[in-house]
């Protein structure tokens, strides 16, 4: 057998171990970057059993540092008593100039730091953050109109296609 010369992706790579399913619909997406999390004791076995959860979490600078707050990571359950608190704030890494990067477009234009997976890459926990704007009301109608008006136009083509 022949193996192939090929690289794996950066998307063959990861493992993603959790995402955060609303914040696409509550936030406009405007900036991608990845940070290393800081995890103790069972919690890397925990995320590995992708028990984990971002929903309502997100990030904040404070003192030249990063934190994820509101991210839930249950106890291992063959763990002792020694788990860490699941809901507990947890150090993200980042070089410091793009921390400081961060501070400037988080005070200036009032954007958020949103969390929007966890995953594994090279056997290292890593969370893909968004810097994003928050939605109004009538920014998410507009967005659950228009997947509407795209399915039936996708229906309509279905049928005509038969």
């Amino acid at each position: 057998m022949k193996q192939s010369n090929k690289k794996p992706s950066d998307d063959e790579k990861k493992k993603i171990v959790c995402q955060n399913r609303k914040a696409k619909f509550n936030y406009f997406l405007l900036e991608s970057l990845e940070a290393g999390i800081v995890l103790k004791g069972t919690e890397v076995k925990s995320l590995r059993d992708s028990k984990g959860s971002l929903e309502d979490s997100f990030a904040r600078l404070e003192k030249d540092e990063l934190y994820l707050y509101n991210c839930h990571i249950s106890p291992y359950e063959f763990g002792n008593r020694n788990n860490e608190d699941p809901k507990r704030v947890r150090k993200l890494l980042l070089h410091r100039g793009e921390i400081e990067r961060l501070r400037g477009k988080t005070e200036q234009k009032g954007l958020s730091l949103i969390p929007v997976s966890i995953y594994f890459k090279g056997g290292k926990a890593k969370v893909e953050l968004f810097l994003a704007k928050g939605k109004k009301n009538y920014d998410k109608r507009d967005d659950v109109k228009k997947r509407e008006a795209n399915r039936e136009i996708e229906r309509a083509s279905r049928e005509r296609n038969k």
